[in-house]
Formats: C-alpha cells, structure tokens, sequence
C-alpha cells in the first residue's frame, strides 16, 4: 500500500489540471446533488415535517365550559383550557386579512407542549386589549416593513374594547386567528374553551377518529382534525412541489451522469500510464487501487466542499420557496441528504473509476500502452472522408467528426448538454408562465387605489354620500380613468346546498383585471350573465354555458355562466355578476355606503400619493389606499428562484463535463495535434476544429432538448394548477415563440463553446518538435 500511496500521490501532483478538474466537476455536481436532495426531501412532505417542528396539536376541541376535563387516553401533550370567542370584524375594522368572523383565543405565551406559536414580528400579547394577529410570514427580506404596517393597528368591534396589534403570529394548525392576553380574553367574555390534544399515534384518520372518541363529552361543542387542516394547507405547497421535484430529478441525473463521464474519462487516459507501472512490477490489483486513490482524492476534497455549498445555498432556496406557504423556516431537509454527499458521491467515483481500471488491469503492459496512446484506429474515419467531400473548412470538417473517435465518452457529453438544455428550456417556460401568471393575478395594471365609506359605528368619520354620490365623486377626480363598485353577497344557488359569494359589479367592470385571468369564454356583457371562479365551478360541478338559478330572501335570478377565471375576488368571491342582478334580488335591500368598495384605475401620469390625498381632501369620510400588489409575488419569486438557481448549476456541471470531454481529447491527440500543425494548420484553424467538435454537441442538444423541456413544461403547469385547485388559461401555456427557442438553441451551444475554450485554446498552443518527439 505504501508504493500504491507513493504512486499515487506522484500521479496526482504530476497531473494538476486533471486533479482540479475532478475536483471541481465533482464539487459542482455534489453541490447539486445537495440542493435536489434537500428539494426532493423537503417536497416529500413539508406539512408534517413543520407540524412536528411546532408540537401541532392533532385535535382541536371545543368546550362550552370554561374548566373542561382534559385528559384523553393516548395523549401524549395537552395544551389547555385557553378561553375563546368569535368577533365579527366589519370590513374596515382592522386588516383585510383580520375582518369579518375570526377566532380569538386567550394564551399567555406562545411556546407549550402543543403548538408552539410563530411569533415571527412584534412581541407577544401581555397587557390589556392587546393582540396577536396569525397571518402566513412574508418573504424574510419583507418582514420588518409588513411589521410596521402591521403592529400598531387596531380591530375595533362595535360594543367591544379596540384591541391594538402588538405582535405577527403563525400557527400552521391555525388554532386561532388572533391571540390574546387571559386577562383580556376575561374582559372580552369567552363563550367557550379550546383544549389542543397530541397523541401518540394519529397519522391516520382512522386513528384520529378513535382518538377523538376517547375525548372527554362532557360540553364538548366539536372537534377539528389536523387532517383537515392539512389537506387545506396542502393546496399552497402542492403548487410548488411539482417545480421542486422535475428540478431535482433533473439535476440529479446530470451529476451523476457528468461524474461518470469525467471519471471513466480520466481512467480511460491513464491506460498508458497503468501499462508503464504494469511494466515496473505492479500487480493488477495495485494499479486498479493507485487509479482509485487517484480519481478519490480529489473527488473527496470536491465532495466536502461541494456539500457544504450545496447546503448553504439549499437553505435560501427553501425558505423562498416554502415562506409564502407558512412554513419559511420550518422547512428544513434530513442529515441523510449532507451524509449523501460527502459519503455517496466519492462512493459513485470509485464505482464509476473501478469499471474502467478493472477492465484495464487484464491487459498486458503492451495493450495497455498502446490502448491509451490514441483512439482505435478506424473510429469516425468513414465520417471524417464523407465530410471531406462536403467541400467545408477542413478546420471544421475534422471537428465535425472528432466526436464519433469516442463515442461512449461523446454519449455522457451529449446526454449532459442534452439536460442542460432542457433543464434550461423548461426553467424559461415556467419562469415566464409563473410570471403571467403572478402579472394576472396582481393586477397592478388594472387598479391602483382600493376606496371603502368609513364605517362609522366604530368611531370613524363617517361620509354624508350614498354610493351613487360616492362614485360620482371618485369620478370626478383629477386623474381617475375607470371606476368599479363591488358589492359582496352571500347568496344561494338552487340544488347546492353550500352558499355562494357573489360579487355584483357596478361601471367599468370590464377593467378591473379579471379579463386576464379568463381561462374559458369571455366576460359578461349582459343583466343576466355571470363570470365564475374556476374553484367555484368546480365546487358547484357546473360549466361554462350552465344556467344557474341565484336565490335572495325568496327571489330567484336565473343567470347564465358565460365565462371562468382562474381565480375569484379578492375575499374569496366565487361569482362576479352585473349590478342589476342585485337589485332584482334584492329592489328592498337597505344598501349601507361602507359595504361597497371601490376599484379605481388612475392615469399613468397621475401618482398614487397625490391621488390618495385628493380622495381625502375631497372627502375624509372616505378610507383609500393603495390597491394591494404583489398577490403572487411570494409564488412568482419562489419559481424564478429555483429555475435560475437550477439552470445556472446545470449549466455550469454541463460546461464543465465539456471542459473535461475536449481536455482529455486533446490529451490523446497530441500527436495528431502536433502533426496537423506540421503540415500547417494554424493555431486558430485548431481552436476553430475543437470547439466545432463540441457546439455541433450543442447544437444537437438543444434541437432535441426543445422539445423534451417543453414537454415537461406542459406536464407540470397542470399538476400545480390541480394541487392549487386552479385552471390556467391557455396564454400561461404557450410562452414560446421562435426567437425564444432560437436563444435556447444558442444557449446549448454557448455552454458547449464555453467548456471548450480554454482545452481548444490549450490544444492550439501545443509544440510540434516537443510533441512529436514525445511520441
């Protein structure tokens, strides 16, 4: 072992670029193995991962005494009786997100046995009438400034005590969706008491269900799974995973494939330097073990650094991805995946080298000699006379056919480019898809100032103007282009037993964005036409050109449905319809002015400051603000990230599997190099032929790789678009268009020319005399 070692070290040493080169292949592709690791790891289940890490609890109880018993066979924690009640938030009586009925629960701290609260901006509820608001956490580079916009807020209930928000809160379970004080929970007047239970065994709902039966009855109101809230929550990262997985299955495959490329490479190139140590006097098995330790050594050093890299940059990739969902950073990926790859990873170099150096160390010491002074004689020679008569430059007429002298070594070269180009092509389509899809759903170009009549029965400064007079006023303002009023009413359709919420539209409803969002038909254009929400329609198991019967206080409104939109209103809309539906529902309703909110489009000289404070001065009866974008900001950033991410490292393992396929190509062909250059070939004709050689690689790479990233394009954007309960519009689809494909084409080629640059370069600087009397 001490010769193999002595050899060994000498080989490595010797050979410096050869030994960075397995290096650096290997510390990329380990980094991306890391990082499609911890995706795969973290997408095979986000929720119980989060749900472990915050002691969730797998039943909440409701009590309608305030001292219930709560022991429970085969609990193992129990957190409880904390006080609760339901507040009927009105809609301008604290946050969008924290009106209409909410629960409030009484708890002095937010850590337990069951259910650690995240309390990730403000400070926890303490004193009199004040709260803790659960909200899902923004983006981590977003938190301090949705914390000032946030904390220091009032929820004003009529007849109730202002509660001010002291602290941002996120309990994945959602066991409440505000937090108070006991001491005010007493004031406020609980009306019943929640008991939060964690047992031992309930991950199925058979075993939840004989859970539950062992509760104590005694007041007990109702009880809710923790199935069901994860089947809830299971909706926002169910869009998210199919983009996680393709990604890492993707990435894993072209590291693993590069590894071995570039390993059996390596071996393949020391066949002669394995017959001069046959000839010393080595044995067999100690030429099979100086290779191993050649290749390992360099390729553990890679894998060590690789996976420390990997890790770090797994970390911000996650929490980006799983932050917007409620989980940020809860989502964390087993020790398997770090041990993988600084174990596995130099595992798969000595499999991949042991191949290629146990076939060589049955050769002689003169086959192998000679086996690795140059490829067998006759490989592309047919090619290379067919393309002499195609009348090209010589230069490129011999690129052309350099790849098929190798062809196993070509087909691994090939095979990574072929998935770096449709690694690439799928991260542009889902970029620009998400994009789209992030553009329809903010609506910023469609509303820029939301405007509600305050609500005076909570102390603010009520407006003298009916609707009418309110509209007619926000019309009249310097810079208003559109106006829309949206009422919002909780209706019933005949033969469904669930409400609706309709949206009744009233002036330029066709401007207010959702005609982006059309997935099917057109927009409503007469009385008795209604636009439906994708979800809805398929919660009332009804089509577009369906009739539906809408009922109010015994009045019907036959309506027909003439068009479906990716998503509803903002506040869970699931029908918009025309203005005069309502008031052929409703001709007695008695219509309070802050029921309605207003949805203005302003000039695009005109700026949103200036135009709140016009609203103001015209009316302080009036509460505006600025329209709320960047609904799918957290989803847009989180797809963008991983597809740049991911193509960047795929690209850059692909550029470097090529770097290595022309550094060891040259390496064999010194001589034939050093003849060409004899005879006149220059230096540049050199460069010109090697990176030929390899952008006919990538040429072909992207022509097939099109079709293939495409492809996997158009299967993944449904599967997301079905875990989020959506369907997408065809626009979302079809991103591509001939100059987009062309640049795709051309970035296979720009990561073969890349990887080949600097051995072309090498090779072009390669001295006749020295060669030649080498050889």
């Amino acid at each position: 072992m001490s010769a193999v070692w002595r050899v060994a070290r000498a080989a490595v040493r010797r050979r410096r670029l050869q030994t960075y080169v397995i290096a650096l292949v290997v510390l990329f592709s380990t980094a991306t193995i890391v990082v499609a690791l911890g995706l795969l790891d973290a997408s095979s289940g986000p929720f119980d991962r989060a749900f472990a890490e915050q002691r969730g609890p797998h039943v909440v109880a409701t009590y309608s005494n305030q001292s219930p018993p709560t022991d429970a066979a085969d609990a193992e924690a129990v957190a409880g009786p904390f006080g609760q009640l339901v507040l009927d938030v009105p809609a301008d009586g604290g946050p969008v997100w924290a009106t209409g009925p909410i629960t409030v629960v009484g708890r002095a701290d937010p850590a337990g046995p069951v259910d650690r609260v995240d309390l990730f901006a403000g400070r926890w509820a303490t004193s009199l009438n004040e709260a803790v608001v659960n909200t899902t956490p923004p983006p981590q580079n977003m938190i301090d400034s949705f914390a000032q916009n946030i904390v220091g807020q009032k929820i004003a209930v009529p007849g109730r005590p202002q509660l001010t928000i002291v602290g941002v809160a996120y309990s994945l379970s959602h066991t409440a969706d505000a937090w108070v004080s006991p001491a005010t929970m007493a004031q406020l007047g609980p009306t019943a008491a929640q008991v939060l239970y964690r047992f031992r065994s309930a991950t199925t709902a058979e075993q939840v269900d004989a859970a539950t039966a062992g509760l104590p009855r005694d007041g007990l109101l109702g009880t809710r799974s923790y199935l069901t809230q994860k089947a809830a929550i299971a909706a926002g990262p169910g869009t998210i995973l199919p983009f996680l997985v393709v990604f890492g299955v993707l990435g894993l495959i072209t590291a693993v494939l590069i590894v071995a490329n570039v390993i059996s490479g390596a071996v393949v190139s020391g066949f002669r330097h394995i017959g001069v140590l046959k000839a010393l006097g080595y044995t067999p098995r100690q030429v099979v073990l100086v290779y191993l330790v050649m290749v390992t050594a360099p390729a553990t050093a890679g894998a060590i650094v690789g996976t420390v890299l990997g890790t770090v940059a797994a970390r911000p990739l996650l929490h980006n991805a799983f932050q917007g969902l409620g989980f940020g950073g809860q989502v964390q990926t087993g020790a398997w995946v770090p041990l993988t790859g600084i174990l596995a990873v130099p595992a798969l170099v000595v499999l991949t080298a042991l191949v290629p150096a146990s076939s060589a160390h049955r050769l002689s010491a003169a086959e192998a000699i000679s086996a690795g002074s140059a490829p067998k004689a006759g490989r592309g020679l047919r090619l290379q006379r067919a393309l002499a008569g195609a009348r090209l430059p010589r230069a490129i007429s011999l690129g052309l056919g350099l790849p098929f002298a190798r062809p196993g070594r070509t087909g691994l070269t090939m095979a990574a480019l072929l998935l770096g180009v449709t690694t690439v092509t799928l991260a542009g389509g889902l970029a620009a898809s998400v994009i789209r899809y992030g553009h329809a759903v903010d609506r910023a170009d469609a509303v820029q100032v939301q405007v509600r009549p305050n609500n005076p029965s909570l102390g603010n400064q009520p407006t003298d103007r009916t609707d009418p007079q309110v509209e007619s006023l926000l019309r009249g303002l310097p810079g208003t282009m559109y106006v829309t009023a949206d009422l919002p009413m909780q209706l019933t359709a005949v033969g469904h037993s669930d409400p609706v919420v309709v949206d009744f539209l009233r002036g330029d409803s066709a401007t207010i964005g959702y005609q982006d969002q059309l997935v099917e038909g057109r927009w409503m254009a007469a009385a008795d036409e209604v636009v439906a929400s994708s979800a809805a329609l398929h919660d009332l198991g009804a089509r577009v050109g369906d009739r539906l019967e809408l009922t109010y206080d015994g009045r019907h409104a036959p309506v027909r449905i003439v068009g479906k939109t990716m998503e509803g209103a903002v506040g869970n809309g699931d029908i918009f319809a025309d203005w005069r539906v309502f008031t052929t529902l409703a001709p007695d309703y008695h219509l309070v002015n802050h029921e309605v909110m207003y949805y203005i489009r302003i000039a695009s000289d005109t700026s949103v400051a200036s135009y709140l404070a016009a609203i103001h001065d015209g009316d302080p009866g009036l509460y505006a603000w600025p329209a709320n974008a960047g609904l799918g900001n957290s989803f847009t950033v989180s797809v963008v990230a991983i597809s740049i991410v991911f193509s960047t490292m795929i690209g850059i393992v692909a550029a470097l599997s090529v770097f290595n396929t022309v550094l060891l190509n040259v390496r064999e062909r010194r001589r034939d190099l050093g003849t060409l250059k004899s005879i006149g070939m220059t230096p540049r004709q050199v460069v010109t032929m090697m990176v030929t050689s390899t952008a006919a690689l990538g040429a072909a790479a992207g022509i097939v790789g099109i079709p293939i990233g495409m492809g996997a394009h158009h299967l993944i954007l449904p599967m997301a678009a079905a875990a989020a309960k959506i369907d997408l519009p065809a626009r979302l689809f079809h991103v591509w268009n001939l100059g987009g494909l062309a640049l795709v084409i051309l970035a296979g080629v720009v990561i073969a020319i890349l990887g080949a640059a600097l051995p072309a370069r090498t090779a072009a600087r390669v001295p006749i005399a020295e060669v030649l009397h080498d050889e």
